[in-house]
């Protein structure tokens, strides 16, 4: 019976992953949206920054930014607790 399970579970990942890489957008061709040319013409008047890219993690993505931040923050936080333990 587990060997079922494990088949089937296989299964559905291999199509997952197939179904994946036939439908995966072309390497290098422009997207389908028009996303980009929005930043790009109003990210100056509404956020005031004169990088793009500044403006889409600051300001577009500032809550992303800020959790990623915090991940990182508490990595950083968990290994030097760490390593003081070890020390002792």
């Amino acid at each position: 019976m587990n060997k079922k399970i494990g088949f089937f579970a296989f299964a559905v990942v291999f199509v997952f992953f197939f179904l994946s890489a036939v439908y995966l957008h072309p390497f290098g061709e422009p997207s389908e949206t028009d996303m980009d040319d929005y930043f790009i013409d109003n990210g100056q008047n509404e956020t005031g920054a004169n990088n793009v890219v500044t403006s889409i993690v600051f300001d577009y993505r500032g809550y992303d930014t800020l959790g990623e931040a915090t991940v990182l923050f508490t990595a950083v936080a968990g290994v030097a607790v760490a390593f003081r333990r070890l020390k002792k």
